[in-house]
């Protein structure tokens, strides 16, 4: 009897511990959004958004106002006389064609005008209006000296807490061609030219202007110079070597509409004569600034 107790303890001992090892192994839980989201790695990367060019220079030396301040915006035809040009990001295709223009010959009694390859120089004033052209070969790049000098103005500027940036700056006769064109295609040819130079006629080919703005704005406004650093840079920038080219109320002397943001670089001691004078440059050199139609 006690063989069959025995015997039947043993069973039971076997039958349970097989039922253990054949119990089913637990599936792994499955990977939800959630549980993605925290598993998962990040492999994101992060990049700078394209601003409209903060121009935030740490040094002179190290500001770049055209390559590290600066994104330009595309062209965009201005809604009201106070938007303007900007700068154009590629040449115009190769059929687009403006008929060669007649302008006025140099004034013989204007003091010191010298015509050098096409190019007319007031006292060696290098100087461009729609009375005086440049050729269409004419490319200097952006001028070295005045690049500097911008610099600088910009520096003094962001301690002062005014960072600004270059909407604008060097452009050949054919990024101009394709700008003018566009205005005139919208706007009509009267209006363009109130605000736009036709091409060879352009400051901005000559290398020496620059069009300066908040870092934040994408258009150009006539309100800039009501602003605390459109202020500033009209009552400084002369101490960097440049003017305010167009400046309020000489429309009808420059050829062009009010341009706050429009810096021309005259070197140091004649930007301050010019300022001083209280004149614009047509004025201070006693010239004209009209198309030969």
């Amino acid at each position: 009897m006690k063989s069959i107790i025995s015997l039947l303890l043993l069973t039971a001992l076997i039958g349970t511990s097989l039922s253990g090892c054949l119990r089913p192994v637990e599936d792994t839980p499955p990977v939800t959004p959630d549980t993605a989201e925290e598993t998962a790695p990040d492999t994101t990367v992060e990049t700078e958004p394209e601003t409209a060019a903060e121009t935030d220079p740490e040094t002179a030396a190290e500001t770049d106002p055209v390559t590290d301040p600066v994104t330009e915006p595309e062209t965009t035809v201005p809604e009201t006389e106070e938007e303007t040009e900007a700068i154009a990001e590629t040449d115009p295709p190769a059929s687009e064609t403006v008929p060669p223009e007649e302008t006025e010959e140099p004034d013989p009694d204007a003091a010191d005008i010298t015509v050098v390859d096409g190019v007319t120089y007031i006292g060696g004033v290098l100087i461009v209006n729609k009375t005086y052209s440049l050729p269409e070969t004419y490319a200097p790049g952006m001028n070295q000296e005045a690049f500097d000098a911008l610099c600088r103005m910009f520096y003094d500027a962001k301690v002062l807490g005014y960072p600004l940036k270059v909407a604008s700056s060097y452009r050949s006769f054919y990024d101009q061609r394709y700008i003018y064109n566009g205005y005139v295609s919208v706007n009509g040819q009267a209006a363009a030219d109130r605000f736009s130079a036709r091409p060879g006629h352009s400051e901005h080919q000559s290398g020496l202007a620059f069009d300066v703005d908040h870092p934040d704005s994408n258009a150009l406004l006539q309100s800039f110079g009501d602003s605390p650093v459109g202020i500033w840079i009209a009552e400084n920038c002369h101490k960097y070597g440049f003017i305010i080219r167009y400046p309020q109320g000489k429309e009808h002397l420059t050829g062009y509409m009010y341009e706050p943001w429009h810096v021309r670089y005259l070197g140091v001691e004649l930007a301050t004569e010019v300022y001083e004078s209280g004149l614009c440059l047509e004025e201070f050199f006693g010239i004209t600034s009209a198309y030969a139609e």
